[in-house]
């Protein structure tokens, strides 16, 4: 057994890993993030009550606002 071909597959492996995953998420997907996100919060009484009487109190669709960005 070549012991550097096999590090050599092992960082090639790492590599691929380390790459974002582009694909589009499916509704399973989605159903899974939901269920977590769901799970993560039940027991915060502002997310009980928007689940319970659909509140929101946004009035724009969410935005990703990094610090230092200026976004």
């Amino acid at each position: 057994m070549d012991a550097e071909q096999t590090i050599a597959e092992i960082e090639c492996l790492d590599h691929i890993y380390a790459a974002p995953d582009t694909r589009p998420l499916s509704p399973s997907d989605l159903s899974a993030v939901n269920r977590r996100h769901d799970e993560i919060l039940a027991q915060s009484p502002w997310f009980r009550l928007c689940q319970r009487y659909g509140v929101c109190c946004r009035t724009e669709s969410p935005v990703l606002r990094l610090p230092g960005t200026g976004n």
